[in-house]
């Protein structure tokens, strides 16, 4: 696999999924969202080897999908924030897990609720233009200067 044609070639979705799209990285992503910010917090909610979530955190860092901010001088640590590209993601998450509990939601699972209510909510990805559900429209792909 070219990693260099997915980081930067004409697809969005290869370069997406080039700078989020392995398991361990979107579970990150996901985590952060709902508060983590701290390696342990990381590691201990997501039972991840440290040597692994330091690889992910180091490329989630470098795609600018999150920041690092440090909290203690001594002993230095650091903390994992969501960046606007990361926090943006998190819609992404959602519709992937609405997409998974549809077609693989056998037995408990958890579905995602507004904080504040608690209303549960389906998330649906549309067109922005429009408002129609990306489902209902027939969709391909063109390069800006294709005909």
């Amino acid at each position: 696999m070219d990693n260099n044609l997915l980081s930067y070639g004409p697809c969005p979705v290869g370069r997406g999924l080039a700078r989020a799209g392995d398991t361990w990285s979107m579970l990150i992503l996901r985590n952060a969202g709902l508060g983590d910010t701290r390696f342990d917090q990381f590691q201990k909610n997501l039972g991840i080897a440290p040597n692994i979530l330091t690889r992910r955190l180091a490329a989630l860092l470098e795609a600018g999908m999150l920041e690092r901010r440090r909290y203690s001088e001594h002993p230095p640590r650091d903390e994992y924030l969501l960046t606007e590209a990361g926090r943006d993601y998190l819609p992404v998450l959602q519709a992937l897990g609405a997409w998974a509990a549809k077609h693989f939601g056998g037995g408990p699972i958890s579905r995602p609720v507004e904080a504040e209510t608690g209303r549960a909510i389906v998330p649906v990805v549309v067109d922005a233009g429009t408002g129609i559900p990306l489902t209902e429209l027939r969709i391909t792909t063109r390069l800006p200067d294709a005909p």
